[in-house]
């Protein structure tokens, strides 16, 4: 399995809403045990057993298709983990296939591979009146919404690894979405 968190790499942008993804797979990673390295284009390290791969795109976020493009295995099935202003803070969504939703990350993914992958979306609210969405995208949480949003990472990222465990996907959206 080879598990996308999608976001934008450095410091100016560490506990942004739109690093819902990268935050997420650190999650994943702290669970496992092992540790995110550099390499190419991307932070990655596979677990022990060798069948799961945790990537964050060093690109920004409009460009994480470049990455997953030269990173993607035959048959390995693919979960891309993105921040979403349509669902309220605390609140994940998983979903196998479909559009974008006008996420730019997720349009890039799709024109490099296809839309044939799963999708966890970790809500991270919609902005304010007169905010744009760059500025609410690009913008740090509430202290009340981070903890929420925390929660809801924390639940992606035990989804995420109970599909890599083989439990159904019925059963683990059924688990999450409620």
């Amino acid at each position: 399995m080879i598990v996308f968190g999608l976001g934008n790499p450095g410091a100016k942008y560490k506990g942004t809403r739109h690093n819902a993804g990268f935050e997420t797979v650190e999650k994943i990673a702290a669970q496992m045990d092992i540790k995110l390295r550099k390499r190419c284009f991307c932070l990655y390290k596979k677990a022990v057993s060798g069948s799961l791969v945790l990537i964050e795109p060093l690109t920004y976020m409009n460009a994480s298709g470049d990455v997953a493009a030269a990173c993607i295995q035959q048959d390995s099935p693919i979960v891309v983990i993105v921040d979403q202003m349509d669902l309220p803070p605390g609140k994940i969504r998983i979903r196998r296939g479909g559009g974008s939703a006008g996420h730019n990350g997720l349009k890039s993914m799709i024109a490099a591979i296809g839309p044939d992958f799963i999708r966890v979306y970790i809500g991270t609210g919609r902005p304010e009146e007169g905010v744009s969405v760059i500025d609410h995208v690009l913008s740090r949480y509430s202290d009340e919404d981070r903890k929420l949003v925390d929660e809801a990472e924390e639940k992606a990222a035990e989804a995420v690894l109970s599909l890599y465990r083989g439990e159904s996907f019925e059963r683990v959206v059924q688990s999450a979405n409620s």
